[in-house]
């Protein structure tokens, strides 16, 4: 019988067993995988076709903006982890950036990482919530399937987010939310800017969120372990700019309320440094890190 840990028991998932994380099938999922290979086509066939330098370099900043101000600040650490307060506008705009990445609508997205963070905390889960197989056919899990549990858990998604209009707004039409940039950038540059500003963004962005997410979990440094838990977060250094912090993710599973990530010297962490920013603006406050949150008696420190 697996005992949760008490770090869990406040957690948003609950389940009926915990048992039941274990238990389940992964099916392929048509729309998530023509989603996928739409984008990628574009990207590859479209790009090639009319690729210039100031299309591409539109792919990079519009790629390192939804990724820094969506994903990162937005989606992650506001949305699913409320590490910091800010105005309901500022929030939106953030949200909204984080869907344009091309993962998910945000309430689905904060469903997925729920369910993978509880079921990585127990001693066992289903190797699909644990990047538990090969590169090559984690990738086809990951990109192309969806698991279905055979006792889907409940999620308490907390009233503020679950019952706001714009999020259940984003929910329902977040594909159809690339189309404003499409049309924007169509307008100013045709369909090389279409190509690049979205097609290329959201393939790098679904396929680079798979990447880091795999090697996560299976590669890297770590500093600290969480004893019990069915994977270890890992840090990969080289990848902390591409990936605005997100990549100190053994940082992440040690302390994942802290809105800093890059916790040590040499650490950086762009979404860190965005937040001091906006700190200073007035933008952003009650800020959380490691020293605010409760202690955890399963965590103990290792090696790295």
């Amino acid at each position: 019988m697996i005992t949760t840990p008490e770090s869990l028991k406040s957690h948003r998932i609950k389940l009926a067993t915990l048992e039941s994380v274990m238990q389940g099938r992964v099916r392929y999922s048509p729309a998530k995988s023509a989603w996928l290979i739409a984008m990628s086509l574009g990207a590859v066939v479209g790009g090639i076709a009319t690729f210039s330098w100031v299309s591409f370099g539109i792919f990079l900043v519009s790629t390192a903006t939804v990724l820094l101000l969506g994903h990162s600040l937005g989606s992650h650490r506001k949305l699913i982890h409320d590490s910091y307060q800010c105005p309901e506008w500022l929030e939106y705009i953030l949200v909204y950036l984080g869907v344009q990445v091309g993962l998910a609508g945000p309430l689905g997205l904060l469903r997925q990482h729920d369910l993978r963070d509880y079921a990585q905390r127990l001693p066992e889960c289903h190797p699909y919530l644990r990047h538990g197989r090969s590169f090559w056919a984690d990738g086809w899990w990951q990109l192309h399937c969806e698991l279905l549990l055979e006792h889907p858990p409940a999620v308490n998604v907390e009233a503020r987010i679950a019952q706001n209009r714009f999020y259940q707004f984003l929910e329902r039409t977040w594909m159809l939310q690339q189309l404003p940039p499409a049309l924007v950038l169509y307008v100013l540059g045709g369909w090389g800017f279409v190509f690049w500003g979205v097609c290329a963004r959201v393939t790098a962005g679904v396929v680079g969120h798979w990447l880091i997410g795999y090697f996560a979990h299976n590669r890297g440094a770590m500093r600290y372990r969480v004893v019990g838990a069915a994977v270890q977060g890992r840090n990969i250094r080289f990848t902390s700019l591409l990936t605005m912090g997100e990549s100190w993710h053994n940082n992440h599973h040690a302390f994942p309320g802290s809105a800093r990530l890059g916790l040590y010297s040499g650490e950086w962490d762009p979404g860190w440094w965005v937040l001091v920013m906006m700190k200073k603006l007035g933008l952003v406050w009650r800020i959380r890190l490691p020293s605010d949150l409760c202690e955890r008696p399963e965590l103990e420190v290792v090696e790295h």
